[in-house]
């Protein structure tokens, strides 16, 4: 099983929402599939309100994987 993954380092805020939902909609048949928004607590959080919003299933990371979210059914 291959994870399929996007690193949203180096994203602006205003662009991840168009980057999310390209990645997941192009990659669905590959879930699960892992975002990567790094250290920074609004970008997990823009990624968790998108998620949200399109009732996807997600668990976002605790401990040692903060920042990063595995999407399990879209």
């Amino acid at each position: 099983m291959s994870l399929f993954s996007l690193d949203l380092h180096g994203v602006r805020h205003h662009e991840v929402g168009l980057e999310v939902e390209n990645f997941i909609f192009l990659n669905q048949e590959h879930a699960p599939l892992i975002i990567i928004c790094g250290n920074s607590a609004r970008m997990i959080e823009l990624v968790s309100n998108f998620l949200d919003k399109h009732k996807i299933e997600y668990y976002p990371g605790k401990g040692f994987d903060y920042g990063r979210i595995t999407i399990f059914k879209i």
